[in-house]
């Protein structure tokens, strides 16, 4: 290679020696026979000095090139002037007076600036991705990325896991989110499935034998997409054999705490992490993704009001609601817009409405004050704690709605007080889901994780009576609001798992036809096993401070599921088609009003 060092890695060390350099032209500037070329590849950026006493050529290209042109640049390492030096700047105590210069290519005007990191719209950005990726704050985001694999691959093989690879062919699986279906040309009307994650062949992998496996797996879902999701994303897969759940748990949490403290300045809020039952969490925070944060919890009130003068809270404790609150301390002075701007917030979540007390130095005030009695409005304050400068939230509805409106606000609320500081990352776990929820569209059991997860032992005897009252060998690991990963002790008997398919509404045919392969190998002496996947992707998030899982992936899918970029999904020709077995039966095109 003709290039001896890389742009970001020069330092005094360096003075004197003669080095070539190729990458992009970041900035230019001209001072009078004097021009300033900072060169930019992937390390970093150094700066160039061009004049006519040393290299008239190399003056003479540098008059012409600009921004994001691709140089091939030798020179002498030198100080910087006394004075001139950048302290912000990796490179910024050195120069390289530039003897020869030459253009390896070109460049257009970029369609936005590249050598700063101001506001583009994410349209353009990803349409021109490959230029997005150039800027500082891209780069720094992928080569953390790329340091975070490096890492786990490093710590899972130094505790003896076996990475293995497994298929992204595979059959379609019942149950869960919808998968990506993908035509077989030598098989007409047959179809793979890209796998939504690797849950069966990890399975079988430990009854092969291979007893910690890992995988950074690539998986697919074909789900409406929001700001933490994509319909391709990035896993750590891990499964592990002759464990119970505290093993998996413990090793799960000792990766990650390593993992925060090799890559990032952040600050774990509690080691060990805390555990939450599922009940518990969506008691406390109205979520089973708690932020913790934010130390507030919701207080149930039902019991105070259950017989106040406001008929709202009494007809929702009489059809089985639920009447909570939250404290957001100090608000107490809030304006009525900014009253108005919560209840709309409440609102555009499920809530009827949402009632506001703020304790003054002058009493309480509220729109409900005349419908409840003074010894009321007290034991609510007492019960959420409220002093002095505080505000009070209430929702009274379903539980599902009260939860829903009140964790969000909850979050609302801390945002708008500072509270969720991105330099800390609080973990947790949450347990003890239950094993299956009632669908009441399709007037059947299914699965709240999957159908291979294992019911409490001393819950299986109720499998047959009330099956909602099963709770599952199950866990999540939560950090500041984003669920990372979901686990569980898998199912190692033929027996149980059958007896889960046919709660879950499968015939013994079905069963056979669709897991027979899962139901044989369980035959074959299968030991007990679990497992958990990380999303990766949400993990990212979270270490580079990236509120959109976009940021965080090189060439994402817009929330439409499009790539900009290469104009991705497209249409093929029908010849195409015809060697797929496929034909096409496209909706009628919207009339016009």
């Amino acid at each position: 290679m003709r290039r001896t060092h890389s742009c970001g890695e020069l330092r005094p060390v360096h003075v004197g020696q003669r080095v070539t350099l190729q990458g992009w032209v970041h900035r230019r500037r001209t001072h009078g026979g004097l021009i300033f070329v900072d060169l930019r590849d992937r390390s970093g950026i150094v700066q160039m000095v061009c004049n006519s006493q040393r290299s008239p050529e190399a003056l003479e290209i540098a008059e012409a090139v600009r921004v994001e042109y691709v140089l091939d640049v030798a020179g002498e390492v030198a100080r910087r002037p006394a004075g001139s030096e950048k302290p912000d700047l990796a490179t910024g105590e050195v120069e390289v007076l530039a003897d020869a210069m030459l253009v390896l290519n070109p460049a257009r005007t970029p369609p936005f600036e590249i050598n700063q990191d101001g506001e583009v719209d994410e349209t353009l950005r990803l349409r021109y991705r490959y230029l997005d990726l150039r800027r500082e704050r891209m780069r720094d985001i992928i080569l953390l990325r790329h340091r975070m694999n490096q890492f786990l691959r490093t710590w899972l093989g130094a505790h003896d896991f076996v990475e293995v690879e497994t298929p992204i062919l595979v059959r379609e699986t019942p149950g869960g989110a919808r998968e990506f279906l993908v035509p077989s040309r030598v098989h007409p009307g047959e179809f793979y499935a890209l796998p939504q994650a690797p849950q069966q062949y990890k399975q079988l992998l430990m009854v092969a034998g291979f007893d910690r496996y890992f995988q950074i797996a690539r998986c697919f879902r074909d789900e409406d997409l929001r700001a933490d999701r994509q319909p391709e994303f990035t896993q750590l897969d891990l499964e592990l054999s002759f464990v119970e759940q505290e093993d998996i748990l413990q090793i799960v949490e000792r990766l990650h705490c390593e993992l925060v403290e090799a890559l990032t300045a952040k600050r774990l809020l509690q080691r060990p992490f805390p555990r939450l039952t599922f009940a518990e969490s969506m008691a406390r925070f109205g979520t089973d993704k708690p932020d913790l944060r934010w130390a507030l919890e919701l207080v149930d009130v039902g019991a105070i009001v259950a017989d106040s003068g406001f008929e709202v809270f009494r007809a929702a404790l009489a059809t089985s609601g639920q009447v909570k609150a939250l404290r957001a301390p100090g608000c107490a002075a809030y304006s009525r817009r900014e009253l108005d701007e919560l209840t709309r917030f409440a609102q555009a979540r499920g809530a009827k409405g949402l009632v506001t007390m703020s304790l003054t130095a002058d009493g309480v005030r509220s729109p409900i004050a005349k419908f409840l009695s003074p010894a009321e409005q007290q034991a609510i304050l007492a019960r959420v704690g409220a002093e002095v400068g505080d505000l009070v939230l209430l929702v009274a509805d379903s539980a599902e709605v009260v939860a829903a409106v009140l964790s969000d606000l909850r979050v609302e609320i801390a945002r708008r007080l500072g509270q969720l500081d991105p330099r800390v990352m609080a973990f947790c776990w949450i347990v003890d889901p239950p094993l299956v929820e009632w669908n009441a569209d399709t007037q059947s059991w299914q699965a709240k994780h999957h159908q291979f997860t294992m019911p409490e032992v001393e819950d299986i005897s109720l499998l047959d009576q009330d099956p909602g009252r099963v709770r599952a060998q199950q866990y999540d690991l939560v950090c500041n609001g984003y669920e990372l990963g979901g686990g569980s002790v898998r199912i190692h008997r033929r027996d149980l798992q059958a007896k889960i398919f046919q709660i879950l509404g499968m015939s013994d045919a079905e069963a056979q036809a669709k897991f027979g392969h899962l139901l044989e190998a369980f035959e074959y002496g299968t030991p007990p096993h679990g497992g958990i996947a990380i999303g990766l992707d949400r993990l990212m998030m979270l270490l580079a401070d990236s509120e959109n899982i976009r940021e965080v992936i090189a060439f994402p899918k817009t929330q439409s599921a499009v790539e900009p970029m290469t104009g991705a999904p497209a249409s093929v020709a029908p010849e195409r088609l015809a060697e797929l077995w496929v034909a096409l039966r496209l909706p009628a095109p919207a009339t016009q009003p």
